[in-house]
């Protein structure tokens, strides 16, 4: 498993210990769908103004969210290169950092949580129905349960 990350802000310092974090999220994520580790998945990590931008350009939607998910390939379609490339996650770490504040947690819960979160789109689940969203739900939370994210 590889985690390719591309830092293109400058608001905060982005440490050895939270890329490790990051790492361990996208693996426990392949290992909790029982999925080979042998994935490649791009991270980029960006301010408010340029996923906004990303935002209205792919969703269409003219606002900062907190992350994106664009995947490649299901794991029936993956290339066999050294690694299979799974897709690409882009956070804004900006806004990680204000939700993180605003739901009374570490930065580096929410920014697992938006790893978790977007690792399980690349994987082909999504939200869009209340049933679709309690079960997304029930993956992300016991992943981060198995780092050791959990709500305080």
């Amino acid at each position: 498993m590889e985690l390719l990350i591309d830092n293109r802000q400058n608001k905060y310092e982005v440490k050895e210990q939270l890329i490790e974090l990051l790492e361990k999220a996208v693996e426990a994520c392949l290992l909790y769908e029982n999925w080979d580790i042998d994935y490649e998945v791009s991270l980029s990590l960006v301010d408010n103004n340029e996923i906004k931008e990303l935002n209205s350009i792919y969703r269409g939607k003219d606002y900062a969210t907190d992350v994106l998910s664009f995947p490649l390939v299901d794991e029936d379609q993956a290339i066999d290169l050294k690694e299979k490339l799974l897709g690409d996650i882009v956070i804004s770490v900006e806004k990680a950092e204000e939700q993180a504040k605003e739901y009374n947690h570490s930065f580096e819960r929410e920014m697992g949580f938006l790893v978790v979160h977007s690792m399980f789109h690349l994987m082909g689940y999504d939200h869009d129905t209340s049933e679709d969203t309690k079960d997304m739900r029930y993956r992300e939370e016991a992943v981060l349960s198995s780092l050791n994210l959990i709500r305080k």
